[in-house]
């Protein structure tokens, strides 16, 4: 039992010390937080979408832009498009699973909003359905994957995030992570010194 958690713990630490050492990725996930500050700054909306552990990261990460991170601030908006149970259920039944996040970004979503999606495969269609409608409505799109962003990899995203790990519970790790960062830079960004966004 113990090998296990030493094992877990140290496969952990060695996604997180793949990250430390990619600059690119440290350069893009700069680019994105940018993206979405600006999204923001212009009053608009950023998007959330993900299944399972996805939908809790994407949910939490929502929160920390609508909540708060670090500072006091005003709310910003942004939504995980699954919180709504009865309007997720009443799509999954009435037109299919895969639906439920694209008919919600078609409801939701405007030209220059941003849409964060999570699959640690890249292949999960709900999400890739997700990215096609936000692409039609002209949204930047984030996409965070594990290290084969599968069909992810093939819809020309704003941005991608692809986690060096090909085990779920360290790819989710990383996206957290990499969805930490981004909101401490939008924040600060945003409401930092020489932010230049009112509080009020």
């Amino acid at each position: 039992m113990l090998n296990r958690i030493r094992t877990s713990l140290r496969d952990s630490l060695l996604v997180k010390q793949a990250l430390l050492e990619d600059e690119a990725l440290q350069a893009e996930l700069a680019r994105a937080a940018e993206r979405c500050a600006a999204v923001l700054r212009d009053k608009g909306r950023v998007l959330f979408c993900g299944n399972g552990g996805s939908a809790a990261d994407a949910q939490h990460l929502a929160a920390e832009l609508s909540g708060r991170f670090y500072l006091d601030r005003r709310p910003l908006d942004a939504e995980a498009l699954h919180v709504n149970s009865s309007y997720l259920t009443a799509v999954a039944n009435d037109f299919g699973y895969e639906h439920v996040f694209a008919r919600a970004i078609l409801a939701k979503g405007r030209s220059g909003d941003a849409l964060l999606a999570f699959s640690t495969s890249g292949n999960s269609p709900n999400v890739l359905r997700a990215v096609e409608a936000a692409h039609g409505l002209g949204m930047h799109t984030i996409a965070f994957t594990g290290r084969n962003p599968g069909q992810m990899g093939q819809l020309h995203c704003s941005h991608l995030f692809a986690v060096p790990s090909d085990d779920t519970p360290r790819i989710q790790e990383g996206h957290l992570l990499l969805g930490h960062i981004l909101c401490e830079l939008v924040e600060n960004m945003l409401f930092g010194e020489g932010g230049g966004v009112s509080e009020r």
